[in-house]
């Protein structure tokens, strides 16, 4: 499995995907221009026959491909399976152990452009 972290016009993941047999997952890097949209954007619009998975812009992104690449190889390795599943059981049991009360964002009903 291939990891790519691309930003602006996002290229790298796609010509891995071209030049590899391995699943490429591209992860979009905050950009100055356009905080990382036109690097998920040029990440996902991938022609046919070159697939890319597509993950969130940044941190979040970086992590979960990291989590999906490992689920990927988990289906080859029983152990690596079982670890990821320690993980997200562990995951599971802290939000519960300490849930974050959030309040929605008063809507000023104009729309941001």
């Amino acid at each position: 499995v291939v990891i790519a972290g691309a930003g602006g016009a996002a290229h790298l993941p796609g010509m891995m995907a071209s030049l590899t047999h391995l699943p490429v997952l591209g992860v979009p890097v905050v950009s100055r221009t356009m905080d990382g949209l036109d690097s998920l954007l040029s990440i996902a619009q991938m022609p046919a026959g070159i697939p890319v998975g597509t993950l969130a812009i940044g941190e979040a992104g970086a992590k979960n491909a990291g989590l999906l690449a490992a689920a990927i190889l988990g289906l080859g390795n029983k152990d690596l399976s079982d670890q990821l599943q320690l993980y997200r059981m562990a995951q599971t049991a802290a939000v519960a152990a300490r849930p974050v009360a959030t309040t929605a964002p008063k809507s000023s009903g104009k729309r941001k452009r």
